[in-house]
């Protein structure tokens, strides 16, 4: 497992948080990670999971992905989001990972997302 972590974290204070992740998805930025795996070479499979903010992954994801090379991998994504699905995501990481194979996402509303476990596991185990 490893967590994409922005050099400049979100504020904990939702309101803010969203407001700064959609002033970084205006800007179209890509903000600085504070580490990154060494390698994916040996994943075959790669579940992602995300917030979806304004439609889509945080730019620090978009960061993350441009960074390696998912070509022959298969990309799993689910987000938590608060009305809006997936939104534009899978498209984004298809963009992003032209040589992957984007599964279809699990999007979990967020205010329901500590009694998603089982849906998370059936979504999962159909991915394998």
């Amino acid at each position: 497992m490893f967590k994409i972590e922005p050099v400049q974290p979100y504020s904990k204070d939702y309101n803010i948080c969203i407001s700064q992740a959609q002033e970084d998805q205006l800007r179209n930025a890509r903000p600085e990670l504070t580490h990154y795996p060494e390698s994916i070479d040996q994943y075959d499979v790669i579940y992602l999971g995300y917030p979806n903010y304004w439609g889509t992954m945080p730019m620090q994801v978009f960061t993350f992905l441009e960074h390696f090379d998912f070509n022959g991998k298969t990309i799993c994504p689910f987000c938590t989001h608060e009305g809006s699905g997936m939104g534009r995501s899978e498209a984004d990481i298809k963009k992003l990972c032209p040589g992957a194979d984007v599964r279809k996402g699990l999007a979990i509303q967020g205010s329901l997302a500590a009694q998603a476990e089982n849906e998370l596991k059936k979504w999962a185990g159909k991915e394998n």
